[in-house]
């Protein structure tokens, strides 16, 4: 497997995926960057877990294809403002599209 750093939550949950089913991948490389880690997938030097809102670019990307998923597995993303009520229109619509498009179950 290669997996990112234990500070990113996408590493967390794997590594409590596998406890849970006790499983003990073997880790070929641990990395930071997720652009590095589908390098070197690309690569063929190893598995790596992606979210799945991003499947279709990566795959296309690096000429990679899914193997499975993870419906366990859930990945926050949070948008933060300093006003309570969003104004401005390109905010406005990005939240939106991100609602109808990615964030759909």
């Amino acid at each position: 497997m290669l997996v990112q750093t234990t500070n990113t939550s996408l590493r967390r949950t794997l590594d409590q995926w596998f406890y849970d089913r006790n499983l003990v991948p073997q880790i070929v490389g641990e990395v930071e960057v997720m652009a590095i880690l589908q390098v070197l997938g690309q690569q063929g030097i190893g598995l790596f877990a992606a979210p799945s809102v991003m499947e279709k670019a990566i795959c296309k990307q690096h000429n990679v294809c899914v193997l499975g998923q993870l419906a366990e597995a859930k990945e926050r993303f949070y948008a933060i403002s300093v006003e309570r009520r969003l104004r401005h229109p390109a905010v406005v619509a990005m939240l939106q599209a991100a609602r109808e498009n990615l964030f759909v179950d």
